[in-house]
């Protein structure tokens, strides 16, 4: 009789990341009961692995160990093998990951842990070859060094003490709170914080930081708000000029649009090409406040481009969105890192049909023989327009006309080549996030784009959220769904909801929002704590229970959930959403005090509490469409804007779809005046008069 961990389950997943390995000859078992119950059974340590789809150095350990036999025949005999999806376990991911940095002083994926049956980590790393290699150990001595030991009686009880260590570091550096809370903040600590960004920057190359470089849409949000509030230029600066490096470098598709997701490159040029959906959602939105702040058209192009193609590659056909492309594709037999997006010259001229289109496209994105990128070359903006006008001597407008046929004919002959694969994973949070991008856009762009987002909101809403039990799932993928979801899942999906709500007018939307943020209070807020946790107080029992308040590839989930409930209070009868926010940011306060950068999210979110929002309330049928274009080209980081029915007898239907009995404090007694629309805008706290004029609000000052 064979039990559950002697054959591969990966193929009973829905995950195409376990379904990759579902062929392996290692015995991989999901993270379930099961396989916890067989390792403690037989007092085997667990082999756990955590990747994602589109991870490069994922597919090489796999390509390397787990398809090898002789690897497979050590984890099967000595191990319970378990691979994790990071993207539908973050809490795992989280714990294991924090150790892994804690350890080894840096963390990342694959990320490889050796695990007692309990749990508790005693080895840690990230990608192992098979055999020793430019000074890391190879993963089949490991395995048999770690299996010795643990099987060695003189041996275990230092493994077994250092587990002991380890996880009680985790549960510090995850569970635990200060013993005395701070203070929220004052409305000088953003100017502080946005000091501490400058002297990260990189003046010469754009980004932060001297070696790879990452998006950190956060930092720029950060930045323009505290230009934005004592216009001190060296903000807007160091803002426009990450802007411009994201915009024209490697990290971005010149050809067909979105992000990848970052840089290994100082200076921008080379990216780990996998496409992730929360970067195509939260840079676009740092592009927006550019363009807002600016009025550069490129950063409005850069919006629209990249939202196109979204929703050309990433939308699922009711609307919502899937997770990610990888970042490699086969050619010739061969998995090939970013062969889908890189040139040569030969590659342009069979791609562009006139020969001096070809050599204007050549030069625009510096196509060359040598290329940058292993042979072949990444595009990056290499000229401008104009010089390469002058340079061709044509007219700037034909040399535009040029350039754009040649990189319509350049993306159309890209698209027979093998593309690569797709996760079509549905995530909870991560079409929050996707959500909020396409409403902003809705607001500062085209009101098509909110329409797309009320869709992805629709999408997650009738599939992974369960109205009875007002519970959210986190993973929808051809009708299978995970079980619950993480503060990630609630707060990302509130913040859209209450985004979608802005640019539409429609209160359903911001029902979900509230329904979601009652839930995180439930769920998620430990009150003797006072803080938020990353896991529901019903989640399973792991070694620690993590807070996630520093950013990562995603902003902090505390963060968004601290903003939205804040955004959110003044639409409800009781003080329990605004408490429950500066509660966190107090108990937080020195970690962002003492580290503001690691912590943008929580820190505007902070910011927030401290001065206020600008909260306009328009008393209208509907939002007039020369208000929608003013909001459109002001830069308003704070502004929460909220459309009510004209009259008192019109509201009682929101009221009700709201579960309320009587007017919240930001439309009580706001009506609209001598029958034209209305807007009340309040900011710092206090309140303008009653105004017919969208541009005479903004501009009163108290």
């Amino acid at each position: 009789m064979t039990g559950p961990t002697d054959r591969n389950r990966l193929d009973e997943e829905a995950s195409p990341y376990l379904q990759q390995h579902a062929d392996n000859p290692v015995n991989w078992q999901p993270w379930d009961d099961a396989a916890l119950s067989a390792a403690r059974e037989n007092d085997r340590p667990i082999f756990l692995s955590i990747g994602y789809s589109a991870c490069h150095w994922c597919h090489v350990m796999e390509e390397e160990s787990f398809a090898d036999e002789e690897v497979a025949r050590l984890l099967n005999e000595q191990f319970v093998p378990i691979k994790v999806d990071r993207e539908e376990r973050p809490d795992l991911d989280s714990l294991y990951i924090t150790v892994c940095q804690q350890v080894r002083g840096q963390a990342g994926w694959p990320l490889s842990a050796f695990l007692t049956p309990e749990g508790e980590p005693f080895y840690v790393g990230t990608y192992f070859p098979k055999e020793p290699k430019r000074g890391q150990p190879g993963f089949l001595q490991l395995l048999q060094d770690v299996a010795a030991a643990w099987n060695d009686p003189a041996e275990r009880p230092d493994l077994e003490d250092r587990a002991d260590q380890w996880a009680a570091a985790a549960r510090g550096e995850l569970e635990d709170v200060p013993d005395q809370p701070g203070e929220v903040p004052g409305d000088e600590f953003l100017g502080s914080a946005a000091g501490d960004v400058l002297r990260s920057a990189d003046r010469q190359h754009g980004g932060f930081g001297r070696g790879q470089k990452f998006p950190q849409p956060g930092r720029v949000h950060l930045l323009l708000r505290a230009w934005d509030r004592d216009g001190r230029e060296e903000y807007r600066e160091v803002a426009t000029e990450t802007l411009d490096a994201m915009a024209d470098r490697g990290l971005y598709d010149h050809l067909g649009g979105g992000f990848h997701r970052y840089c290994t490159d100082r200076e921008w040029v080379v990216p780990h090409f996998e496409k992730m959906l929360y970067d195509q959602a939260e840079i676009t939105r740092a592009f927006l406040a550019g363009y807002q702040v600016t009025g550069e058209q490129r950063y409005a192009d850069r919006v629209t481009e990249t939202l196109e193609f979204v929703r050309r590659e990433l939308q699922h056909p009711d609307g919502g969105f899937y997770s990610t492309l990888d970042a490699r594709s086969e050619w010739d037999g061969e998995q090939e890192e970013g062969a889908f997006y890189v040139w040569t010259p030969e590659q342009v001229d069979a791609a562009v049909e006139d020969d001096t289109d070809a050599d204007l496209f050549r030069a625009r994105y510096g196509v060359t023989e040598a290329g940058n990128f292993e042979g072949d070359t990444v595009l990056t903006v290499s000229a401008s327009v104009d010089d390469l006008a002058a340079e061709f001597d044509l007219p700037t407008d034909e040399m535009a006309e040029r350039l754009e046929r040649a990189e319509t004919q350049a993306l159309a002959h890209r698209e027979g080549w093998p593309r690569p694969a797709r996760d079509e994973k549905v995530l909870a949070g991560w079409n929050g996030l996707m959500v909020s991008a396409f409403a902003e856009a809705g607001l500062v762009l085209d009101s098509s784009y909110a329409e797309v987002a009320a869709d992805a909101l629709a999408f997650v809403r009738q599939r992974l959220w369960d109205a009875d039990t007002g519970t959210l799932h986190r993973r929808w993928k051809d009708g299978d769904v995970t079980a619950d979801a993480y503060l990630e899942d609630y707060a990302f999906l509130a913040r859209g909801a209450l985004h979608t709500y802005e640019a539409t007018g429609d209160v359903e939307h911001l029902a979900f929002a509230l329904e979601l943020a009652r839930a995180i209070e439930r769920d998620f807020w430990d009150p003797e704590r006072e803080t938020l946790y990353f896991t529901p107080a019903s989640g399973e029992d792991l070694v620690a229970r993590p807070q996630e308040v520093t950013d990562a590839s995603t902003p902090s989930s505390t963060g968004v959930a601290v903003e939205t409930l804040d955004a959110l209070s003044g639409f409800t009868s009781d003080e329990a959403f605004a408490a429950i926010a500066e509660r966190v940011v107090e108990t937080h306060a020195e970690r962002l005090e003492s580290n503001p950068v690691q912590h943008a999210a929580l820190t505007l979110a902070a910011d927030a509490l401290a001065v206020g929002r600008l909260e306009l309330t328009v008393a209208a049928d509907a939002l007039p469409d020369a208000w929608r274009e003013t909001l459109a080209a002001r830069y308003l980081p704070l502004r929460l804007l909220s459309v009510r029915p004209p009259t008192e007898d019109g509201l009682e239907p929101w009221l009700d779809a709201l579960g309320l009995e009587e007017a919240p404090p930001v439309w009580a007694g706001r009506e609209a005046r001598d029958g034209e629309p209305t807007v009340y805008a309040c900011r710092s706290r206090v309140c303008s008069p009653p105004q017919n004029s969208l541009v005479e609000a903004l501009d009163w000052e108290p």
